[in-house]
């Protein structure tokens, strides 16, 4: 799109006096199109589309890195809407990263028509579902109980800030952009109606959609500079850094507040799991253990083979705790209570010689302490059970 040179000055004045009579003026370029930049295929847009669209593998081709992080965050733009909706939208997106004269010439008009981009429905509601998702996950990533003595419970006052960087991140794919204040301003403004509100649902989505909105009036602009080109090197670490940012929520929320069933349908918290699998035979035992379940999984099939696994795996802590107080799994409760009075007595701290001393005994103990908590709970679950399915009978 580039404009012709005037020969004469009559032909300029001829021009000129065609755009008063017409009532416009010259649709000049925010930026220098001399420089044509690499051109890619629709067919390859729509490949990649159809087989990584879920994922953003068709935005990543076409240089829309932000817009690729967001439908991989979103499973497809809310699981697989966005996602088909974009399959009319690939040429536009093309002709876009072509800088075909098209698109450019449609795109220096709405410069020159509106001085800001005009409301857009589907980016609204795209910010608000992504400013939806950031906010829930880094709710559920916060611990709901307290960790090494600390209450983290005040971590909630970030929720406003994971909202307003999703509508922030939104606003700023392809030709439009803002700064994140205005956003951040108004979601922190609306977050204290919490203390008012108490359906979480509720206060969660007015805070967003008043941050969406303080975006969409003070914030959004054109991006008039060319987007810029990033090697693959600086892609690929701004898009990790992206992705490992938003993982860890999640893995934050499996780790704290996650709990997964035993073979007994008990819950067991996944930071106790993790910490009682460690000392399990499973992983003591690994080598063996993977060809014990092989073979098992041969004779027995996989739905079986999945119960022995989570036996193995000891999520409960049971047979590493029957380890510890050194009694049979057949052991009734007052045997293990027996056995853990002995035991305390044995290794109480206050018996160590010195401080050296002090420190193994110490640990020895709540090895102990922990063990008979845990068979105990598990003996009372399966006594509570059992009277349960008798009164049934």
């Amino acid at each position: 799109l580039r404009m012709a040179p005037m020969q004469n000055g009559v032909k300029n004045k001829k021009t000129s006096t065609e755009e008063k009579l017409n009532g416009t003026t010259p649709v000049l370029p925010p930026y220098s199109l001399d420089e044509v930049p690499k051109q890619k295929s629709v067919i390859v847009a729509y490949a990649l589309w159809l087989f990584g669209g879920l994922f953003g593998a068709h935005h990543l081709y076409l240089h829309r890195d932000r817009q690729a992080f967001v439908m991989w965050c979103t499973l497809g733009g809310y699981f697989g809407i966005g996602w088909m909706c974009e399959i009319f939208k690939i040429p536009e997106y093309v002709r876009d990263t072509n800088e075909h004269p098209t698109f450019m010439a449609q795109f220096f008009e709405k410069l020159q028509k509106h001085k800001k981009p005009p409301f857009s429905t589907s980016r609204f509601m795209g910010a608000v579902v992504l400013a939806y998702l950031f906010a829930q996950a880094a709710k559920l990533a916060i611990p709901d109980e307290i960790f090494w003595g600390i209450d983290f419970s005040f971590l909630h006052w970030a929720l406003p800030f994971f909202a307003s960087l999703g509508v922030w991140t939104v606003g700023n794919i392809g030709r439009e952009k803002g700064p994140l204040i205005h956003s951040l301003l108004a979601a922190y403004a609306i977050y204290p109606i919490r203390y008012w509100i108490y359906d979480e649902d509720i206060w969660i989505l007015l805070m967003i959609v008043a941050s969406a909105s303080a975006f969409d009036y003070w914030s959004k602009d054109w991006r008039r500079t060319r987007p810029k080109r990033h090697g693959l090197c600086k892609r690929a670490f701004y898009l990790s850094i992206a992705v490992c940012l938003y993982s860890s929520l999640w893995v934050s929320y499996l780790y704290f507040n996650g709990k997964i069933q035993d073979s007994e349908g008990d819950e067991v918290p996944v930071h106790e799991a993790i910490r009682n699998f460690l000392t399990s035979p499973w992983w003591t035992d690994l080598k063996q253990t993977i060809h014990d379940t092989w073979q098992f999984a041969k004779h027995n099939g996989w739905k079986e083979t999945w119960k022995q696994i989570i036996d193995q795996m000891d999520a409960d802590g049971e047979q590493n705790a029957y380890k510890v107080l050194d009694v049979s799994p057949t052991a009734s409760q007052s045997e293990i209570t027996s056995v853990y009075r002995k035991l305390s007595r044995e290794y109480h701290p206050d018996k160590a010689k010195d401080d050296e001393q002090r420190v193994i005994v110490q640990q020895k103990f709540m090895e102990i302490q922990q063990a008979y908590e845990i068979l105990s709970k598990i003996k009372n679950n399966r006594r509570r059970r059992n009277k349960k399915f008798n009164e049934e009978l």
